[in-house]
């Protein structure tokens, strides 16, 4: 079983400052090939547990392990299998076109010429990004989270971390990245996602399994039918689940 879990955390525990406990020991696991939805409210603590699991930001304790590799002690191994997507677009060169964001991007990760390229045609291809020699600035919003995956995929990340990956997008444009993720990445790549949320419609779209987050803390794990039968209510919904897992007790 050890093998089959693509990340792993222990004990997590993050405080900001003397009192502000943001994430409060959290113990979770996420299978590989799975997609692994994370929800809860603004706040909860859904993009500073990504954070810490990207080694972007310390754990005030615990650890995390990305296909047991220790991301705190191994962390050139940890984080040579993730890949991270959020809604930010400011970390891009908007006067730079599409192709030569990824072109610049693919060499931190020290691909060479010819393997750049190479990877980078493929997944305009794979992404749909038909425009590929415009500047950034001029894309709309739906390509331009498609040139975030895009990025994070130049070095073929077994573990994908998404963050309120279509909180900007419109409803075609948020659909279609749907699709892409879990037909393409997870059923055809078979990449793990981590998707973090607070639409429920996505939950049930996407999730193969779900945790629901309140005040750094996971109140819940498991599939929809899973949670579904806990709550005691006969074939629950989405919404019923979400109420009953996420009062605070």
């Amino acid at each position: 079983m050890k093998d089959q879990i693509a990340v792993k955390t222990i004990g997590l525990f993050k405080r900001f400052g003397k009192d502000k406990d943001v994430i409060c020991s959290v113990d979770m696991e996420v299978r590989k090939g799975e997609l692994f939805c994370m929800v809860g409210t603004n706040g909860a603590g859904k993009t500073t547990l990504i954070k810490i699991l990207c080694n972007l930001i310390l754990p005030t304790s615990g650890e995390v392990l990305i296909n047991g590799r220790n991301i705190l002690s191994d962390p050139d191994a940890a984080c040579s299998s993730i890949g991270l997507v959020t809604g930010d677009e400011r970390s891009f060169y908007w006067r730079l076109t599409g192709r030569q964001n990824l072109d610049f991007f693919a060499t931190l990760y020290n691909l060479d010429p010819v393997a750049r390229k190479s990877r980078i045609d493929e997944l305009l291809n794979i992404l749909r990004i038909e425009e590929p020699d415009k500047r950034f600035q001029e894309y709309p919003s739906g390509i331009k989270q498609r040139l975030s995956i895009a990025r994070a995929l130049l070095h073929d990340p077994d573990v994908l971390f998404m963050d309120e990956l279509t909180k900007n997008l419109d409803p075609e444009s948020a659909r279609s990245l749907r699709v892409f993720i879990k037909e393409t990445l997870v059923k055809k790549q078979g990449k793990t996602v981590f998707f973090s949320t607070h639409h429920l419609y996505e939950v049930e779209e996407l999730a193969d399994r779900v945790a629901f987050m309140i005040k750094g803390r996971i109140a819940a794990v498991g599939t929809l039918k899973e949670l579904g039968e806990a709550t005691g209510v006969s074939e629950a919904g989405i919404e019923q689940i979400y109420s009953y897992f996420m009062k605070e007790r």
